[in-house]
């Protein structure tokens, strides 16, 4: 099932189940919930397959005014950082430093959001303060129920769904900085969705294509069981020491192919148009401002 956060004409905030090309308020189900965070608590268990397309009261998925599907996390957002092969070389070699090809350990850093961009949103350029601006193409997954002390085995149960992030990234802040918060929190760098695809969707953990293009040039083309850490561990080693929230996203990490690793470098600048695509999930579209 796809679930989709959209507003409706009174501008409000309403959650919806998209069958087809056409979007249904929860409510028409039974539902309460009108956030997706609340939906998620309220829908945790359910089984969506056993969901029928209503007679009436749909709107045409092109019609409807979507948000990121989760707008305001409930936390900030847990990121992997170099969680492909391809990219920890890609990014050493950027960085011009020795890597030996080994990751023992999984990288893990936060990003602020202060609302997540929707599809077809625009990335703030920020050109006043970065000149280095990157995409990444990435796999979120959002929790289902509050985990601690989870073991891989039981992973599954903990995921609600996957949605795709684009984990922007301003490279001259984060070197100058040392550290990755600032560089990936600016506002507007958080384009997410267009909706979460429930974890019945997907086989787990998940082995989609995943690609990235900038101007309809492809940029990333791999595929998320090439991470190097996948979701049972991430999940194990967690919520062995914090706990996991519903409704928490944590991002994957991205393949080879960013502007960074270009020769020459290959930056975002106003007006591209960004593509980043999961397959069985979607394509999320934006562009810089």
């Amino acid at each position: 099932m796809k679930v989709v956060t959209y507003r409706d004409h009174n501008g409000f905030q309403r959650v919806g189940l998209v069958f087809g090309r056409t979007v249904y308020p929860a409510r028409l189900f039974g539902f309460e919930a009108e956030i997706m965070i609340e939906f998620i608590l309220e829908s945790a268990d359910l089984d969506f397959s056993a969901l029928k397309e209503p007679d009436r009261g749909g709107m045409p998925l092109d019609s409807v005014a979507l948000m990121a599907p989760i707008p305001t996390p409930v936390q900030d957002v847990i990121c992997l950082g170099v969680n492909y092969m391809d990219h920890a070389v890609e990014s050493a070699k950027a960085k011009a430093i020795d890597f030996d090809g080994k990751r023992e350990e999984a990288v893990y850093f936060s990003k602020r959001v202060a609302e997540a961009v929707p599809c077809f949103g625009a990335i703030e350029s920020h050109s006043d303060i970065t000149k280095k601006l990157d995409y990444e193409a990435e796999l979120a997954f959002i929790i289902s129920h509050e985990a601690r002390d989870i073991k891989a085995k039981d992973a599954m149960d903990y995921v609600y769904g996957y949605t795709i992030m684009n984990d922007v990234s301003a490279r001259d802040i984060q070197t100058a900085h040392k550290q990755w918060y600032f560089g990936k929190s600016l506002d507007g760098f958080t384009p997410m969705g267009p909706w979460i695809v429930t974890k019945d969707e997907l086989e787990f953990p998940p082995q989609r294509r995943i690609w990235s293009r900038v101007n309809g040039q492809m940029r990333q083309d791999s595929n998320t069981g090439n991470m190097i850490f996948d979701i049972p561990y991430i999940i194990e080693e967690l919520s062995a020491g914090m706990t996991l929230m519903p409704g928490a996203i944590i991002s994957t990490g991205t393949p080879a192919g960013v502007g960074m690793g270009m020769e020459p470098p290959c930056y975002l600048e106003k007006g591209d148009l960004v593509e980043c695509g999961i397959d069985g999930i979607g394509v999320l579209v934006n562009t810089v401002v």
